[in-house]
């Protein structure tokens, strides 16, 4: 089988070790299922660059594509059946279209993709079954997305192979959005499955429905290198954790009269802060209430520093919002476990090292409570930053990245 560099190079900047990934990956699917016909998808993670904890309450992002991605090679089979087998995994995934009640709940990626198929069915599409070889570099339960890389790969799967490329990517985000609420028990906002969706650098207003624009940016447009650190713990086991901050906003939205945070203002909240503290008697959900509007407004306040490649605002608007989510969102640790935190050590070991180098930021990344942090510098640092971390954390740990601009989507590489 020959390959499309041109298609490799225009999706990962470069043809060599991304041609040698899908080589391997179209072996694997050729000897799981003695075909060689197959068709090749990819899927990015994510980075959150502001609007931490923000879209499920109505709210703003800023969020990119990276080039850590998951990627597919998958074939109809003319059955009902669908038969996904992922590296690295001993079980093979089979579900039975015509049996989704049969699959339970909470039962990892099983459930993911029935949820994924039931919700296909629900808006309206048409889905059968087919096989596929998946293999991911994006970090599993890190804060990348794995999970929504993962949801938006079977989505663009199912969409050119049944559907002709009809949803868009609204639509793959509601469907990973309804996985993982019914499926995983998981009040997953949008934003993930958006940025994998989309990619590149999008601005999401979430206030309505959903809205999207996208922002011609990348951080090597002022020189500097984003580096994202796995702080060594994993998201697995901490969904009712994340559940919570959604849940604490919407308190504190329902004490001002509304449903959504979105829905009011901060002037509200600070004259009815009184009357909420005695209702709920909850101090942490009013200090999350004053996160999501301070954090509304720099997102505004970043595409606009990006509109003018004003390099010290948009390094000074991360490392606001990384202080506001430690301080007031409280989403570096878990307080039941209140020894670990990892979040939080590697945070100030950051802050040590760009405190010598004089610039930069770094911030909590994505949900929070374990997994990893994002770092800005300068492009002349990021060697020096990178052999810094790796003696808390291992190099393996270390991700220099770059901003993708494709998304999820259908890959022509055959030749």
């Amino acid at each position: 089988m020959r390959f499309n560099k041109e298609i490799l190079c225009s999706v990962y900047g470069e043809s060599n070790r991304s041609l040698k990934r899908f080589q391997q990956l179209s072996e694997q699917y050729k000897n799981a299922f003695n075909s060689g016909k197959m068709e090749f998808f990819s899927s990015p993670g994510r980075t959150e660059i502001v609007g931490n904890h923000t879209d499920h309450n109505g709210g703003k992002v800023l969020a990119a594509s990276i080039n850590m991605d998951t990627i597919g090679a998958a074939y109809p089979n003319n059955s009902e059946i669908i038969e996904i087998i992922s590296e690295g995994y001993r079980d093979k995934i089979i579900i039975d279209i015509t049996k989704l009640n049969d699959v339970p709940a909470n039962q990892g990626t099983i459930s993911l993709v029935a949820g994924i198929v039931k919700a296909i069915k629900v808006f309206g599409f048409y889905v059968s079954g087919f096989n596929a070889y998946i293999s991911t570099e994006v970090i599993s339960s890190a804060g990348v997305s794995s999970s929504a890389s993962f949801e938006m790969l079977i989505c663009s799967i199912i969409d050119f192979f049944f559907n002709q490329n009809q949803l868009n990517p609204i639509i793959y985000a509601k469907i990973g959005q309804y996985a993982e609420n019914n499926y995983w028990n998981k009040a997953s906002g949008l934003m993930d499955q958006m940025a994998c969706a989309v990619g590149g650098t999008i601005l999401l207003d979430f206030s309505k429905d959903i809205e999207y624009q996208k922002i011609d940016f990348d951080f090597s447009k002022i020189g500097y290198q984003l580096v994202i650190v796995n702080t060594g713990k994993g998201h697995a086991d901490l969904s009712s954790v994340y559940s919570e901050v959604p849940k604490e906003m919407s308190m504190v939205a329902n004490c001002l009269g509304v449903s959504r945070l979105c829905e009011t203002s901060l002037n509200n909240l600070l004259s009815e802060c009184s009357n909420i503290h005695n209702s709920i008697r909850n101090d942490r959900a009013i200090l999350r209430g004053i996160h999501f509007f301070n954090e509304n407004d720099r997102v505004q306040k970043m595409v606009k520093a990006i509109a003018e490649c004003n390099e010290e605002k948009i390094v000074n608007v991360i490392a606001e919002s990384g202080r506001s989510s430690c301080e007031y969102l409280q989403n570096c640790y878990d307080i039941s476990d209140y020894s670990e935190q990892k979040i939080n050590l590697c945070l100030a070991l950051t802050e040590t090292f760009l405190k010598e180098v004089g610039c930069g930021a770094c911030r909590v990344h994505g949900g929070g409570f374990a997994g990893v942090i994002m770092t800005v510098l300068p492009i002349g640092y990021s060697s020096e930053y990178i052999h810094f971390m790796s003696r808390y954390v291992g190099k393996e740990n270390v991700y220099p990245l770059n901003i993708r601009q494709t998304g999820a989507t259908h890959l022509e590489l055959q030749v």
